[in-house]
């Protein structure tokens, strides 16, 4: 026998393999078997769910790892054992608000659970089978004698151990052929295989076997045996000793083995990282398939080049992964190390997380590293399409273009602020750090727009941008145009972006101004000229000559039609003013609106106007402002219909107001434009309503008018079925 030392060989087939590689991976990583329960968690296992090692084995997985539990992940866990296919699911925790990526794979008895942090980092593979943890137990003993036998096989004597393990009497074995005994049960092959024995060791052989006996029902037993020939003296066989050894935990521990074996391969093999052992000279001793696929190299090349994978790492990362591996090699210290890996059928880079651990002996010198190299392309991505939001967001926030200010919801108060809004109010940057400006200071509060918009705020977490005042350090109100959201996370905060929108407000004031003037201005002479035209109608018919009448009455409609816009434009620049004067009276609104409709009939023949209901009351209000309503309700209703023969007026009363519904079945009102009809100036984009003259002032004033008698005006439409305008007027104004 050499006298060569036998250099001991650790093969990735073998518990503490399997342990090493799952320790270096980066995510946890749990067994579980068919009951569910816990038998293998990596040190990744205990850091996520905060409990030793021991606290985690043996119990199920849903009691053992409570942070990992959710309806997604039972579901996966139910669809993998079903379907004995892999399995991916992403969720997040209910207990640490992280989010979870799990990837499942069944195996011999049980699942594989390998568990990150964070949204899908990396493009995940399914994983295969993996065996059960291996757990082997060497039984060393000698063979022990179980019965003597007749040469013929029959049963003299028997040892009371197995027949107490079988619940059996001693005196129904005595005497019966062993190969048939009850006591024993023997399989058929077991059953053949003991009869040749028998014959062999009668003819003066000693005979060795294993066989399986099942003494149980539902237990087997796996046995060593030995028939001895007993000889007398004349070397006849006098009879048979049959000896055995119980090598059942042995058995059961090499097929655990086995498919531990099996298992640590398939899952070295499917793993979705580059899995990788190095002996402590540097020299790759195994890579998985995966990674000899990635690089396109062969399991020798890289075994035979400690180096081989050099050429396949980014130019940019190359020295320092050297550098860092050769210093990990030197100083045993952990390796960590991102870099660029190529691809070595398409030549395209990924960015990997390379690990690796060292195994020690007892002596602590290193017998293995075992590493992994994991996928974190699309990380890389994410993080830097993050970066470039964050750049993106700050250039934002720097800029001049726009003020941005937040506030802490609690508080209500303003906590940062960019320079654009600092250079808008003339606030310094002292004033937001001393913390001292509330929502209150800077922005009118009985504004009843802001607090319509907190409201929003509040229930949807951001609000239409509105129109409002921001209160200038020197005291100044600043027009400004607002918006704001609230974030939800850590301390509730109220971003908000403000614009300048003095400028847009001064040409709204010069534009009302003029206006205004304007209106002034073409009154006077159009009152003069609708009275010298009436005074030319008089001498015409005292003269006889009525040739012309037809080109007079003409001229008195157009003229009638420009003393309405005119009159509409004061009205429109008295409301802007607040300068609407009201004559507040008792009403009789029934009266009123039946002369109106009976007026309109007059003027407007092409239409009929239906009145349906009574209003058997009256309330307070300005007699002459409720007809300017409802004659333009009813005028739109007849403008707006031109091809229909009916307008229709609703009229009803409750305990506290009166109901007015104007109904025309013309053209109808889109969706997205009846909050807008009611606006200053506003005109439908439709091209048929745009053949319809007028400024968009009519509704702008009924609205108005309506608003201040303590009422609300609403429409209901339908394209091309008709409108619904629908007054509410109270009978007592508030004061």
């Amino acid at each position: 026998m050499s006298n060569t030392p036998q250099t001991r060989r650790v093969t990735l087939a073998s518990r503490d393999t399997l342990v090493q590689i799952l320790e270096t991976l980066p995510g946890a990583f749990f067994v579980v078997n068919d009951t569910e329960t816990i038998v293998y968690a990596n040190v990744s296992a205990q850091t996520l769910t905060g409990a030793t090692r021991e606290d985690v084995l043996g119990k199920p997985l849903w009691r053992g790892a409570p942070q990992l539990v959710s309806t997604a992940l039972y579901q996966a866990v139910q669809q993998t054992r079903q379907t004995r296919k892999p399995a991916e699911v992403e969720y997040v925790s209910p207990v640490t608000r992280n989010w979870l990526h799990v990837q499942l794979s069944p195996t011999v008895g049980g699942l594989m659970v390998q568990i990150h942090q964070g949204r899908a980092a990396a493009r995940r593979e399914a994983l295969v089978p993996q065996g059960e943890r291996p757990c082997i137990e060497d039984l060393d003993g000698l063979l022990s004698r179980i019965g003597v036998l007749t040469p013929e096989g029959i049963v003299l004597e028997v040892n009371e151990v197995p027949l107490a393990y079988a619940q059996i009497r001693r005196e129904e074995v005595i005497g019966q052929p062993l190969a048939e005994a009850r006591w024993w049960s023997f399989y058929p092959t077991s059953q053949e295989q003991l009869r040749a024995a028998i014959a062999r060791a009668r003819r003066g052989e000693t005979v060795h076997f294993e066989t399986v006996v099942h003494p149980k029902k539902g237990i087997d037993h796996h046995l060593q045996v030995a028939i001895t020939p007993h000889m007398d003296a004349d070397h006849h066989v006098e009879y048979l000793v049959f000896a055995g050894l119980d090598i059942t935990a042995r058995k059961r521990a090499e097929q655990q083995l086995k498919e531990s074996e099996q298992s640590l391969r398939v899952l070295a093999e499917t793993l979705p990282q580059l899995v990788w052992v190095v002996g402590p000279d540097g020299l790759n001793e195994y890579v998985n398939q995966r990674c000899c696929d990635y690089l396109g190299l062969t399991a020798e090349h890289m075994q035979s080049n400690p180096w081989a994978h050099l050429p396949f790492i980014h130019p940019d990362d190359r020295a320092g992964s050297q550098a860092l591996w050769q210093h990990a090699l030197d100083t045993g210290t952990m390796y960590e190390h991102e870099e660029r890996l190529r691809n070595g059928q398409n030549g395209a880079y990924r960015w990997f997380l390379t690990r690796g651990m060292p195994m020690r002996d007892d002596t602590g010198q290193i017998l293995k590293w075992f590493g992994t190299s994991t996928d974190i392309e699309d990380q890389k991505r994410i993080e830097e399409v993050l970066r470039q939001s964050q750049e993106r967001i700050r250039a934002l926030i720097d800029s001049n273009i726009i003020g941005i200010v937040s506030l802490e919801e609690e508080e209500d108060v303003l906590v940062d602020a960019n320079e654009a809004f600092l250079h808008l109010t003339g606030y310094t940057r002292e004033d937001v750090r001393s913390k001292t400006l509330t929502r209150a200071k800077i922005i009118a509060p009985e504004q009843p727009l802001f607090q319509h918009a907190l409201q929003e705020l509040a229930e949807r977490g951001q609000h239409t941008p509105i129109e409002t005042e921001v209160v200038c350090k020197d005291g100044s109100l600043l027009p400004i145009v607002t918006g704001s959201i609230l974030l939800q996370k850590g301390p509730r905060q109220i971003i908000s972006f403000v614009l300048d929108n003095s400028a847009r407000k001064e040409l709204e004031r010069r534009k009302d101004d003029f206006i205004s003037m304007a209106s002034h201005e073409l009154r006077n002479p159009l009152t003069a000229l609708k009275l010298q035209t009436s005074l030319l109608h008089r001498q015409l018919v005292k003269q006889g000559t009525l040739d012309q009448a037809p080109a007079l009455a003409s001229m008195e409609a157009q003229i009638k039609k420009v003393i309405r816009l005119v009159e509409e434009l004061l009205d429109v620049s008295k409301i802007q003013a607040g300068k609407v004067e009201y004559v507040w009276e008792t009403v009789d609104l029934d009266a009123l609106l039946r002369e109106i409709a009976e007026t309109m009939q007059q003027t407007h023949p092409s239409h009929r106007i239906l009145v349906h209901g009574a209003l058997q009351t009256s309330l307070i209000g300005d007699p002459d402002r409720l007809g300017q309503v409802f004659i333009n309700l009813i005028s739109n209703a007849i403008k707006y219909s031109p091809d229909a023969e009916t307008v229709e007026m609703d009229l009803s009363t409750s305990e506290d107001a009166v109901t007015v519904r104007v109904r025309d079945h013309g053209l109808g009102i889109p969706r997205e434009q009846r909050d807008k009809i009611f606006e200053r100036f506003y005109r439908a984009a439709d091209p048929k309503k745009r053949a319809i003259p007028g400024l968009g002032m009519g509704l702008y004033i009924v609205a108005e008018i309506v608003k201040s008698h303590g009422g609300t005006i609403t429409v209901d439409s339908a394209v091309g079925k008709g409108s619904t305008f629908t007054v509410i007027l109270p009978f007592k104004r508030d004061a």
